[in-house]
């Protein structure tokens, strides 16, 4: 037995970077950043374009660029402010969809017009604590009424994993418009692609108008 156990030690890191090596080539054939299902997720899959993601000991979300009013709040100044419901059907890109998913926050309107945005204004920049992640909204889709800042995600704070405490959700794109570990909201000028736009993605990704497979659009 102590045998079998030394060489099962010796063995582990050829194991991981075999293991590894299998993830990239997966993440290579489909570049979504997706490493697996979440335990007890609902039907989410976890994806990250870093691998793991720190946790912020103080969060804070900035609003900032082409305001009259730079804002920089905590998670408690969010929770202070209205909260929006959302249920909507989350549809990832790659194919797999979350039926009637309840998404609560702060509408991102509402953080705009707090800040004052100004007129040269076109489009909103989203940037995100793992330090890589982007994406980008016109100033039009980010003023909807079905895009938060998502505090709570099926009836329940928004989990670490699922890009918490607080992520971006975009109702009627595909998911990967919703960013995850929010971290700042930023006025342009005009829209920047977003992480995925670089690989080849839609920037303006309406579901079932942008991939040309899906055939439920949302208006």
């Amino acid at each position: 037995m102590l045998g079998l156990g030394a060489a099962g030690v010796a063995a582990g890191p050829v194991l991981q970077r075999a293991v590894g090596s299998v993830i990239s080539a997966v993440s290579r054939q489909d570049p979504t950043g997706l490493t697996g299902l979440l335990p007890d997720s609902g039907g989410f899959e976890y994806y990250s374009v870093t691998g793991a993601v720190d946790a912020p000991t103080d969060y804070r979300l900035t609003v900032d660029g082409l305001v009259d009013k730079p804002a920089s709040y905590a998670l408690a100044d969010l929770q202070a402010l209205p909260q929006h419901r959302i249920v909507h059907d989350v549809q990832c890109v790659t194919g797999w969809r979350v039926p009637g998913t309840p998404f609560e926050g702060v509408k991102l309107a509402d953080l705009l017009d707090a800040a004052g945005v100004r007129s040269g204004a076109t489009a909103v920049k989203f940037s995100c604590f793992d330090g890589t992640y982007r994406e980008s909204l016109t100033l039009d889709q980010a003023r909807r009424d079905d895009v938060l800042v998502a505090l709570r995600m099926q009836d329940k704070p928004v989990t670490h994993d699922h890009g918490g405490p607080v992520r971006l959700y975009v109702a009627p794109m595909y998911f990967y418009k919703s960013a995850k570990w929010l971290s700042g909201i930023t006025l342009t000028s005009t829209v920047e692609r977003g992480y995925w736009e670089d690989f080849g993605y839609d920037t303006d990704a309406w579901v079932g108008k942008s991939n040309g497979r899906d055939d439920a659009p949302t208006s």
